[in-house]
């Protein structure tokens, strides 16, 4: 048997194998998008080349024969340009939004599509998490958010945004009536502690998550009552105080303790709260004087801070919320309260402290009046639905009938698609190369499954997959040269692709991207 020798380890494999097969027996990952076990390599993607001592370029692993001798290299920062650039050739011509516009526009990045479909199907205890993940004070943001997220969706200007803020609030309202409220697990006590500097919404909702990390925290604020601005700036027939008591006591619950009618530089020095705490998370709203006697830098009474980790100029000390932006806007400064904590975990862990890494994400961008109606195909055709009683918020029958006029933007493989997880890990830029968009195709008509052709990237193994079935129609490649696609030939529908049967699932289970996707994904279910 040849032997060869890959990333300076030897190894030993029959003839007749590739280099993809031998570095898979010794353990070394090669990624990989067209590549399936069983079939024959099209070597389409590129995303596994590798260098071969001798040979000039870059070889493709998954089709290259092994030969005696042979030193191969795997890894390397030539190899990842080179797999980053085909990556985004890929991207160039990809048209799918991994995230929905909601999602994205969101300054507390919540999975909204998740939880509109959640509740579309009737789990509101899933919902709740989901929103809880994100989003500390949901009862309360669901009242007075203004809603950015609503004005990126889709049907905004079609018929109007979906109801977000209201479903939200919905969800949260349900389990603050509820008998046993939602509360997340917490890790194991870590012997840290944070001090907290403002009881309202950033420093509530970092203590919240800080919590869930293993952390005590203590939050120190100079009024009677927690919730600053929440507390004593909204007025009460937008946002009733008794659900924010509430929601502040579910924040009490994980053992975050208060201490009020303290104010910091009077009561208490900043100095002190260092010694006496491992980390200190500053959230009081807009300081003056009193940044500068801390020993924190200012800019125009804001806190000056690196946005990416929320650290100020003093070792161990983070910022947050109204105290380092201009804007007064609740939901940015529960959002910036999460993303601190996780900043703040990575300092109290001995890590580098790096923030909270960004999602990879490809946009679809604007759609024209065709393509949007393209969109709504197979979904609720109903205007957006107000509320029969606007002071209690959705009933059960028009949340659900609410969260129907869902477009399920976002992918449907947001985990398994393997051209987000490499691009994210190579660093590739969706926009880096432009090229001509792809118009707006989604073929719905099967029972479990559609294509999205903007999203294909020609690897043909769904073409294999329908042939070793014995499928007479199936997919097919069509066109010539640089416009050759899969499609399904002969106009003809994707009931006649692929059929009802387990080759269907065959089929997406090995498609590298969301091109091919059951209607309700894992996640969903």
């Amino acid at each position: 048997m040849p032997v060869l020798t890959i990333d300076n380890r030897k190894v030993e494999i029959e003839e007749g194998k590739t280099i993809l097969e031998a570095a898979e027996k010794i353990g070394i990952e090669i990624p990989t998008m067209c590549f399936l076990k069983g079939f024959r390599p099209s070597t389409s993607c590129m995303i596994c080349v590798v260098k071969v001592e001798g040979k000039a370029g870059f070889i493709p692993s998954c089709a290259t024969i092994v030969e005696e001798g042979m030193v191969v290299q795997t890894c390397s920062q030539e190899i990842d340009l080179a797999r980053k650039a085909a990556l985004e050739l890929l991207l160039s011509d990809h048209l799918g939004d991994c995230m929905g516009p909601c999602h994205v526009t969101c300054p507390a990045n919540m999975n909204i599509p998740l939880m509109i479909r959640q509740i579309s199907q009737g789990k509101l205890e899933d919902a709740i998490v989901t929103v809880k993940k994100d989003i500390a004070l949901p009862a309360v943001l669901g009242r007075i958010c203004p809603a950015p997220c609503e004005k990126a969706c889709r049907r905004d200007s079609l018929d109007g945004g979906v109801s977000i803020c209201l479903l939200k609030r919905y969800v949260a309202d349900i389990d603050l009536d509820s008998k046993k409220s939602y509360l997340p697990k917490c890790k194991e006590k870590k012997n840290k502690s944070v001090a907290i500097i403002g009881a309202g919404p950033a420093g509530l909702a970092a203590a919240y998550y800080l919590a869930q990390e293993g952390y005590d925290s203590t939050i120190f604020d100079e009024h009677e009552k927690p919730g600053g601005m929440l507390q004593y700036g909204v007025p009460e027939n937008e946002l009733p105080r008794d659900i924010l008591d509430k929601e502040i006591a579910q924040v009490e619950k994980l053992g975050v303790k208060f201490k009020l009618k303290t104010r910091i530089g009077t009561n208490i020095m900043l100095e002190n709260l260092r010694e006496d705490f491992d980390a200190v998370f500053v959230a009081t709203g807009k300081l003056k004087d009193e940044a500068d006697s801390m020993g924190l830098q200012t800019k125009a009474n804001a806190i000056v801070i690196d946005f990416q980790t929320y650290q100020t100029n003093v070792p161990g000390v983070f910022s947050g919320g109204d105290a380092v932006r201009k804007r007064k806007v609740a939901v940015r400064a529960v959002a910036d309260g999460k993303e601190a904590c996780a900043a703040i975990s990575q300092y109290l862990s001995g890590e580098e402290v790096t923030g909270k890494a960004k999602e990879f994400n490809t946009r679809i961008g604007k759609l024209d009046a065709e393509e949007v109606e393209k969109f709504t195909a197979g979904h609720s055709r109903e205007s957006r639905v107000e509320p029969a009683n606007k002071e209690n918020g959705f009933s059960n029958d028009e949340a659900v009938k609410e969260a129907a006029r869902c477009l399920h933007c976002d992918c449907r493989k947001p985990v398994n698609c393997k051209l987000r997880k490499y691009s994210d890990q190579y660093n590739a830029k969706p926009n880096q190369y432009k090229g001509e968009n792809r118009s707006f195709v989604q073929l719905a008509e099967h029972s479990e499954l559609i294509f999205e052709p903007g999203k294909c990237i020609d690897c043909g193994l769904c073409i294999e997959i329908t042939a070793k079935a014995g499928e007479k129609t199936g997919l097919a490649f069509t066109g010539r040269g640089f416009k050759v696609r899969v499609a399904i030939p002969f106009e003809r529908s994707i009931l006649d692709a692929i059929k009802q049967t387990n080759t269907a699932k065959e089929c997406v289970k090995a498609c590298p991207t969301g091109a091919l996707s059951f209607k309700i994904s894992d996640s969903d279910k």
